[in-house]
């Protein structure tokens, strides 16, 4: 195969809320969806891991369908490819995977269309498509994002100044978020809303001076969601509980769970592990780190062939 003949399209996985970073906070993950895509006369998805053999296989893939309806807004349409799809991000538990095949979407439109757009379009649009921009953030940028979406007005920042040491608790069953977010309540009272505010603002203040151990007491603190979900992720106590003297910072729902995110001491993440298997000995237990690059693209197209 020759030079233009493929280009391939890397996603980070991300966790988002932190705890009371609801909707707002996201970190990208080194776990990762990519593409491998080569011109063709049809649409065609080929899944090279099982847990992706359930997913459509021709245009009306969510990744496909989101390229097309990006390449759509700028008046343009796609031309078929072949995709080869890998992921080693867990599907439906609370670890991005659904943020990164919409961005993996809006790369494979950006492509194929040679639409030229900035990491900063790509946010917007897949901030929309999203509804909020903590996952989608984290995904394209890379690091850790503080993200504020109020209907199209969306703002962010980006660091990467953030070093973190993780383990993610994975469970064998999923739960999506539609389910996650029907445990929530529709309102909070003023005073409720003004304390919850408190500690996400001093979760963003300990992460970015390196405090890890305040950062992680906030976590616990959250008040926006995890109190509510978990009775439909009973394990989150369990490691909050333990997890500190184990060895970790802090403890998060990943997301809309049920993977739970530990944030670890330099040098104790096997300490965490074997403590928390004790307990817990049915869940996966997965060491990882922030992805520093976000999404990126490497190889090219011959736009001559998928103009053909």
């Amino acid at each position: 195969m020759s030079e233009g003949d493929m280009l391939q399209i890397r996603v980070p996985a991300s966790s988002a809320n932190l705890g009371p970073g609801f909707d707002s906070i996201g970190l990208a993950l080194d776990l990762y969806l990519t593409l491998d895509v080569t011109p063709s006369d049809k649409w065609e998805v080929i899944p090279m891991e099982k847990e992706l053999e359930n997913f459509p296989k021709d245009d009306t893939n969510f990744i496909v369908k989101t390229a097309a309806e990006v390449a759509k807004k700028y008046n343009k349409e796609l031309t078929p490819c072949q995709i080869k799809v890998s992921s080693n991000i867990p599907l439906a538990r609370g670890l991005g995977s659904s943020a990164s095949a919409i961005v993996a979407g809006i790369e494979l439109a950006d492509c194929i269309c040679d639409l030229k757009l900035s990491k900063k379009e790509k946010f917007h649009i897949a901030s929309l498509l999203e509804g909020h921009p903590d996952n989608v953030g984290a995904s394209i940028f890379g690091g850790l994002i503080i993200g504020c979406q109020l209907d199209e007005d969306i703002d962010a920042e980006v660091i990467h100044s953030i070093d973190l040491e993780l383990v993610a608790v994975i469970p064998n069953e999923e739960l999506l978020t539609k389910s996650s977010r029907g445990v929530l309540p529709e309102v909070m009272s003023y005073s409720e809303s003004v304390a919850a505010g408190a500690v996400s603002n001093l979760l963003v203040a300990a992460l970015l001076t390196g405090n890890m151990e305040l950062a992680g007491k906030m976590m616990t603190k959250d008040k926006y969601h995890q109190p509510y979900r978990k009775v439909l992720v009973p394990h989150l106590q369990v490691i909050e509980d333990h997890a500190l003297e184990f060895g970790a910072y802090g403890v998060t729902l990943s997301g809309a769970g049920p993977t739970v995110l530990c944030f670890i001491k330099k040098g104790q993440s096997s300490a965490v592990i074997n403590g928390l298997k004790e307990l817990l000995p049915n869940m996966d237990y997965l060491p990882i780190h922030v992805d520093y690059k976000g999404s990126c693209v490497t190889g090219s197209l011959d736009y001559a062939l998928l103009k053909k």
